[in-house]
């Protein structure tokens, strides 16, 4: 057995495993935990299919930022209150279970139908794609024709991090004020 094979075999069932525990984790926290295992082995498949930049992408950016922004908004919005686990919408889980099914089969439908149709790219796409290597493309259209709208993402996220941060402490007034009326 070769050793990319090994690897994934080690790495395939943690992942698999990370995801399934983050769906059935009742504590957002421990969810969000699941979820940068889940990260961390998406990324060494990453490196098994010989993507370095992807790999460093995914850990720096996605188990590193966005995992600790998701924590401190977590952390912020208070995970400590107890929630009603009764389903104020009753035909909701249903609903999504349905939705969830309908999605699968239009996948299937979907990537059937696409076997065939495409086979093969364009002559010299690789080329024309890669030319100066995969960074530099990757670099070249985020940071020309795509510009404005990275920018205008990254401003979303802070903005919402602000806002969470702003409602957080708002309730927190008004949970002490609630308090001070009480006793």
């Amino acid at each position: 057995m070769q050793a990319d094979q090994l690897l994934f075999w080690v790495f395939a069932p943690i992942s698999v495993g990370s995801g399934i525990a983050m769906l059935f984790q009742r504590n957002a926290v421990h969810a969000a935990l699941f979820l940068i295992v889940n990260f961390f082995t998406l990324a060494v498949f990453y490196l098994l299919l010989s993507a370095p930049f992807l790999f460093v992408v995914q850990i720096i950016v996605y188990a590193g930022a966005i995992m600790v922004l998701f924590l401190f908004v977590i952390m912020l919005l208070g995970v400590d209150r107890d929630e009603s686990l009764v389903e104020r919408l009753r035909a909701q889980r249903p609903l999504a279970i349905a939705l969830g099914l309908a999605m699968v089969v239009e996948m299937i439908v979907a990537i059937r139908a696409g076997i065939g149709f495409a086979t093969k790219g364009p002559a010299n796409f690789d080329e024309a794609a890669n030319q100066g290597g995969n960074v530099e493309a990757l670099s070249r259209v985020l940071f020309r024709e795509y510009f404005f709208p990275f920018e205008v993402t990254s401003i979303l996220l802070i903005i919402a991090a602000i806002a969470a941060m702003v409602l957080a402490q708002r309730r927190s007034a008004a949970d002490a004020e609630d308090e001070e009326v009480v006793a």
